[in-house]
């Protein structure tokens, strides 16, 4: 029995030696281990370009021309002789005011300046006739000097007769009450049958020209002092040629109006209530798409930014704690450091920076939070489409 359990012992120690060796032999057949590859960034390299630097404003859309229309005299309207909303041309007739007293009183005027006339050609004839007899004596030189202020006093009765049916012509022509503008007509708010009164507080109608027609702007007088503060130190280059005075628009649903407009002229005076200066622009609108009192918004080219300028897309900037801009960028080395930068202007999806990075930094935007400054990277120039193919090569965090 005990040489049995002395066999089986040895039979164990002679295993476990052989398998102690074979783990050996193992090992040292087996590779040594890769170390780890950098992480995978993507980086995008700055090109200093020129870039025009443009403000967004609110604004309301106004028309070109705004004509109220008003009778000059009072009366029954017998007709309205116009659709609304259809175009109207300058002297169109509009309305129909009954005439029947304004022709009365042209009628008596007419009358009136024939009498006139009538006794002028009196008082002609009788200072002919007394002029030999006042030069041989034969009538006292009063008679003859109260024919010629009768003769005077005729003319001037002439001439206010003449006047007097010159003004029922005239109101007589306003009974038609005509359209000042051409331009589009809104709603009538008289209907036929209605008394109007000559020069009434309330319109009957309104025509409006709307095209062309106006954009109003407004712009704070901080945004005006700093642009002007920018211009003056150089910061920003006055834009020349065609494009200085440019203007788009977006409208109110997100759309952009498909034609540009010229900047007119901008105010001299700011408003006390708002703090802001009105810009006034113009713009085509065959398509009638802009209405007055539309709100928009208008793309003002300020300027361009001076030397050059450098975007960088926002999803490359962060903030520290203390609130500056900063940005990772990869060195010559593949490492990556950390600048400081100073933001202009935010710009679509891009900052407009003017310190902290120069032309060729190579600043990362894909893969920001798996690198440290100081760390290697490996850099790959970034595109939108690129994303999926980068964020794939992230590893996931463990989940305990």
């Amino acid at each position: 029995m005990s040489l049995k359990i002395a066999s089986l012992a040895v039979g164990v120690v002679v295993a476990a030696t052989s398998l102690s060796l074979w783990l050996v032999v193992a090992a040292r057949d087996t590779p040594p281990t890769a170390p780890p590859s950098p992480p995978r960034v993507g980086v995008v390299t700055l090109k200093s370009e020129p870039i025009p630097l443009t403000s967004e404003l609110p604004g309301r859309v106004a028309a070109f021309r705004n004509a109220e229309v008003r009778p000059q005299v009072g009366g029954i309207v017998q007709k309205r002789l116009f659709t609304e909303g259809e175009q109207v041309k300058a002297q169109q007739p509009l309305y129909q005011i009954d005439p029947g007293l304004f022709q009365a009183e042209y009628d008596r005027s007419n009358a009136a300046l024939a009498r006139a006339r009538a006794q002028l050609r009196t008082a002609a004839l009788l200072i002919q006739r007394y002029r030999p007899l006042a030069e041989s004596r034969a009538i006292s030189r009063q008679v003859y000097d109260d024919a010629v202020a009768a003769h005077q006093q005729a003319v001037a009765d002439v001439q206010s007769a003449e006047a007097q049916l010159e003004t029922a012509r005239i109101n007589l022509v306003y009974t038609r009450v005509l359209s000042p503008i051409d331009g589009i007509i809104g709603r009538s708010l008289v209907t036929e049958g209605a008394l109007v009164t000559a020069q009434q507080a309330e319109a009957v109608a309104a025509v409006q020209q709307i095209d062309p027609i106006y954009v109003d702007v407004t712009q704070s007088s901080v945004q005006l002092l700093r642009l002007r503060n920018a211009l003056e130190s150089g910061a920003v280059a006055q834009a020349d040629g065609p494009q200085s005075a440019a203007v788009t628009l977006t409208l109110e649903d997100g759309s952009r109006y498909a034609h540009g407009g010229k900047l007119q002229f901008s105010e001299i005076t700011v408003d006390r209530s708002t703090g802001s200066v009105v810009l006034r622009a113009i713009f085509p609108n065959p398509e009638r798409k802009l209405l007055p009192g539309m709100f928009v918004r208008a793309r003002l080219l300020e300027g361009m930014a001076a030397q050059g300028g450098l975007l960088v897309p926002q999803r490359g900037i962060t903030r520290n704690p203390r609130g500056e801009a900063t940005a990772l960028v990869v060195n010559e080395a593949g490492k990556v450091e950390l600048r400081e930068l100073t933001t202009e202007r935010a710009m679509g999806d891009s900052w407009l920076v003017s310190t902290g990075l120069a032309a060729g930094d190579r600043v990362i935007v894909e893969g920001v939070q798996q690198v440290r400054p100081g760390a290697q990277v490996n850099a790959v120039e970034w595109a939108p489409a690129a994303t999926t193919l980068l964020s794939s090569t992230r590893k996931e965090p463990a989940h305990g």
